[in-house]
């Protein structure tokens, strides 16, 4: 089975830096992690692997640096790691960014499962992932908790929904999307660790991948970033001492006072 895990390296919450000309985030020299639920996307990815044998590749997007989330994900039980990394590709939004990895997906050969956590720490829209499917024309399961069932080409899953759970079956190929319910993530072993510290990454650009130029970067992207602001700090609350009756009449008198 041919298992290729997508991941994103996000900042560090506390070390968030934003570009004020591009109103984009500034990554470079910034620290930074793999994106919280990418870890749940790696460690299935590795139990289907050691479950019905083959290969997982893991596959991000991003600056040079982002080749410490690759070597991370070959710790944890990854074969293999590719760079996506262009000068053309900053400043992409989801749409952008979903076509750019779905193109990338097209040089592997015969894809089996494509595995994205649900969203990103940095973002939160949870675009990324479908936007690969619909690129790449293939099925899709998003907030899967648990995968039930893969057999000839199909997969049963049961995915997360407000009211409660569904259970969907797809062909395959196809591109889940994980929540972290789904598994408990792995810590690295030695022997990940010395594969990661000797794992070479190739790193693919825009002319490797044959991409649409009008299709990248600030320049591809329908949706930017026009302003940026903190929101105000919240003040402190007003405490409210005495017997319940009192306090009521208080409380009302003071919601009428802020509504005049």
């Amino acid at each position: 089975m041919n298992i290729v895990v997508c991941i994103k390296q996000v900042p560090d919450t506390t070390d968030v830096k934003i570009d004020p000309e591009t109103n984009t985030l500034i990554r470079e020299g910034v620290k930074s992690m793999i994106n919280p639920f990418d870890m749940y996307a790696i460690e299935e990815g590795v139990r289907l692997k050691e479950k019905f044998e083959g290969k997982v590749t893991v596959i991000t997007m991003g600056p040079p640096q982002a080749t410490e989330a690759l070597r991370e994900a070959i710790s944890l039980g990854c074969d293999e790691g590719i760079l996506v990394s262009d000068r053309a590709f900053a400043g992409s939004d989801t749409l952008a960014t979903s076509y750019t990895l779905a193109m990338a997906m097209k040089k592997l050969d015969d894809v089996d499962i494509i595995i994205c956590g649900k969203q990103a720490s940095d973002g939160d829209t949870a675009q990324v992932g479908p936007g690969i499917a619909t690129h790449l024309d293939i099925p899709q399961i998003t907030y899967v908790k648990k995968i039930e069932k893969i057999e000839n080409k199909t997969l049963i899953a049961e995915r997360m929904t407000e009211e409660g759970f569904e259970i969907v079956q797809t062909r395959m190929p196809c591109l889940i999307t994980v929540v972290k319910e789904i598994n408990e993530p792995r810590i690295p072993s030695l022997k990940g660790k010395m594969k990661a510290k000797k794992a070479e990454f190739p790193i693919w650009k825009a002319l490797d991948m044959e991409l649409e130029e009008e299709r990248l970067g600030l320049s591809g992207s329908p949706t930017q970033v026009s302003k940026i602001f903190s929101p105000p700090q919240k003040q402190k609350g007003e405490i409210f001492e005495g017997n319940p009756t009192d306090c009521v009449e208080k409380l009302v008198e003071l919601v009428k006072d802020q509504l005049k």
